[in-house]
């Protein structure tokens, strides 16, 4: 032993040693062989066909039940336009008018798009397109199908026989999206009213309707908050009026060869829009684009009843008399002088006719004459002239529920020296829009307080602030009548209905600025029965022309009160003011009323 370690002995191996063989081994005793029964047999057999049987039926079922899962449910195309997890809600109420008549509602549509990447033949299918839809060019479309991009919108909107057009081209690349459309299904009916709609998030599955214009922009939040439950907008017009009145206008345009139109039915008391008219007018299934060029009137997509601002000529008159009445510096009979001559600031006030010496505050209305209205304005003053027009809302936009509105406001002098005193009380001067007289005839003629203009149906109203009082009231409408029935009104008579109103004529403004030499803004504003109103009616026409009585005619007499009268006559009865052929009852009703 060496160290820690021991020395290991190493035994040589004899490679010649003879290995033991295993078949000289004794064999070992083996068990005998058992058989098992053949029922066990059987039995274990059965029971893994069974398993098998079992695992098939499991897998077969599982499969049948996706497919009818799959089947149950929306088909969805592979392709969004949006991101993950943005829920689109493409729900909005309807808009109804006062009866209940629908005006807007929600109707399934189908929208088509490419997928350019799975088209097999991207020029057959630009062609066939073009063939379906002639707007659109084959060779953009051929060009924007061989780009880069995966995904184009082509069509928001199809119908059921476009569709199957697309479908019969046989291009895979072509495919369909359901959604919801805005549907007007009186087309141009109150279209300035209702405005229009776009589609604002979108994808294949669904797109969220956004109002534009109108009182669809308005009450665009309304519509769409899901908090109302369906609930439908009621409006204060009713379509039967609203018919009436468009066709009676577009009539009275071809007549006198006007270049628009515009008219309001309001009703007096709780400055609820009956009516409201403006022409030319547009679909808005399709609303055009906007103008971009020339005069802003021309688009079809004004609205005359609110953006359209005017000097409204002669029906400013009542306001001059009734304000002078008002403050007891005058009263109905008090004469005043009418001379030809007068001067104010320099610049000569002059009368269409030479009407006399004198005339009555109520003959100054009747006959429509402006020396006799400046010099009532005169003794009223700047500031209580402007005070009062601005209590009758002259001043500010219209607080009526339409988008347009809120940008009109009316177009007032910077400075107010007596001439601009002395145009004002005749209208001229100042602009404002149809709708703004409407609502100061209704504030001044229904007893004497203020109204506010309104297209809701139902909304609660109170008597507003005083603007003059129920004598003068009633005294304004005595005049007004008697425009009618003595004056520069004289079409305007209505059997049975009373009609009351004043006629103003004024030069046409250029978009340029100054004055057009032979064109006209004329205006009728009246109201029935007069001597106990119930509507405000005021008509509007652009650019009129007649020939009548051997010559042409551009004044309110002869161009828009025409058109008023059948207006009149033909909502009347629509609604619900019932003939009065007794001129008794107006006599003593415009007694009473005057008494008050």
């Amino acid at each position: 032993m060496i160290g820690p370690f021991r020395r290991r002995r190493i035994v040589p191996t004899d490679p010649f040693r003879p290995v033991p063989s295993l078949e000289a081994a004794p064999p070992k005793a083996r068990p005998a062989p058992t058989r098992e029964p053949a029922a066990v047999v059987r039995a274990r057999a059965e029971r893994r066909l069974k398993f098998t049987a079992g695992c098939f039926l499991a897998a077969f079922m599982t499969v049948g039940l996706k497919m009818g899962t799959i089947a149950a449910t929306d088909a969805r195309e592979p392709v969004t336009t949006r991101g993950a997890g943005a829920a689109i809600v493409n729900a909005r109420a309807d808009i109804v008018d006062r009866a209940g008549r629908v005006l807007a509602t929600n109707v399934d549509a189908t929208a088509l798009y490419a997928q350019p990447h799975l088209m097999v033949d991207p020029k057959a299918a630009a062609e066939g397109l073009a063939r379906i839809f002639p707007d659109m060019d084959p060779e953009v479309w051929h060009r924007r199908f061989t780009s880069d991009s995966r995904f184009f919108w082509l069509k928001p909107n199809i119908s059921p026989e476009q569709q199957q057009a697309v479908h019969d081209l046989g291009e895979p690349g072509l495919l369909f999206g359901r959604r919801e459309m805005r549907l007007y299904p009186n087309g141009p009916l109150a279209a300035h009213v209702l405005g229009g709609y776009r589609y604002g998030q979108q994808d294949v599955r669904a797109a969220e309707i956004i109002g534009i214009a109108g009182i669809e922009k308005v009450f665009d939040d309304e519509l769409r908050d899901p908090a109302r439950e369906g609930a439908p907008l009621r409006l204060s017009l009713d379509l039967g009026v609203q018919s009436a009145v468009e066709s009676v206008l577009a009539s009275g345009m071809r007549l006198t060869n006007a270049k628009g139109a515009a008219a309001i039915v309001m009703d007096i008391h709780s400055g609820e829009l009956i009516a409201l008219a403006s022409l030319p007018d547009f679909d808005p299934n399709a609303r055009p684009r906007p103008l971009l060029e020339g005069d802003p009137a021309e688009d079809p997509l004004f609205n005359r009843t609110v953006q359209g601002l005017y000097e409204l000529g002669s029906t400013f008159k009542i306001f001059a008399s009734a304000q002078s009445l008002d403050l007891g510096l005058t009263n109905a009979s008090t004469m005043i002088d009418t001379k030809p001559g007068l001067r104010v600031n320099r610049r000569r006030i002059r009368d269409f006719h030479n009407y006399g010496p004198e005339l009555s505050v109520t003959d100054i209305i009747v006959k429509s004459s402006n020396i006799g209205t400046t010099r009532l304005a005169l003794q009223i003053g700047a500031e209580r002239q402007k005070a009062f027009l601005a209590s009758l809302g002259f001043f500010d936009p219209s607080p009526v529920e339409l988008i347009e509105a809120r940008g009109a406001r009316p177009l007032i002098p910077d400075r107010w020296p007596d001439i601009v005193t002395a145009t004002v009380s005749y209208g001229h001067g100042m602009s404002a829009s149809p709708l703004h007289l409407a609502t100061g005839y209704a504030s001044l003629l229904n007893g004497g307080t203020r109204v506010q203009p309104t297209l809701l149906a139902g909304r609660p109203s109170e008597p507003g602030p005083r603007v003059v009082s129920a004598r003068t009231s009633a005294e304004s409408r005595l005049m007004l009548r008697k425009v009618v029935t003595e004056g520069t009104a004289s079409l305007a008579e209505v059997p049975g209905y009373y009609v009351g109103g004043k006629t103003g004529t004024a030069d046409k403004p250029k978009h340029t600025g100054g004055y057009w030499e032979d064109k006209t803004i004329t205006t009728f504003a009246s109201i029935f029965p007069a001597h106990d109103p119930e509507y405000v009616l005021v008509v509007t026409l652009d650019e009129p022309q007649v020939f009548a009585a051997g010559e042409e005619r551009r004044t309110a007499g002869w161009t828009a009160v025409p058109v008023s009268a059948e207006v009149t006559r033909r909502i009347a009865p629509l609604l619900g003011v019932r003939p009065d052929f007794d001129p008794a009852h107006e006599a003593a009703a415009a007694y009473l009323a005057a008494a008050r």
